[in-house]
């Protein structure tokens, strides 16, 4: 990402002390991934071939479906890592893998 992109993305989000509400719980989800879950920068980092990518699609898909005890067929790990919640729960948990991928990707830069 070049210079102009970080500072129109920054001048776009009105910086960090404006985060939504929203941006906030997925930030702390991604801290809770980290220090609780144990999914650190590091450990992402072996996730080269989409995972982290899928998995965040995976919660996205099923964030409204009925059926969202069982993972889609697409979901990247074994089905003890599904861990399905409410709706809102659900787009946290994608925005927080999302955020992980973007991470992931910028160390690579």
């Amino acid at each position: 990402m070049g210079k102009d992109e970080t500072q129109a993305g920054s001048e776009l989000s009105g910086g960090f002390g404006a985060l939504s509400r929203a941006a906030q719980d997925v930030m702390a989800e991604r801290q809770r991934q980290v220090a609780i879950e144990g999914w650190t920068p590091e450990h992402d980092d072996h996730h080269m071939d989409g995972e982290l990518e899928q998995a965040a699609a995976c919660y996205a898909y099923k964030a409204t479906a009925m059926a969202k005890l069982t993972p889609p067929s697409f979901w990247p790990w074994d089905e003890v890592w599904w861990k399905p919640d409410a709706h809102r729960r659900m787009l946290v948990k994608a925005g927080a893998l999302i955020l992980a991928a973007i991470e992931r990707l910028d160390r690579r830069a």
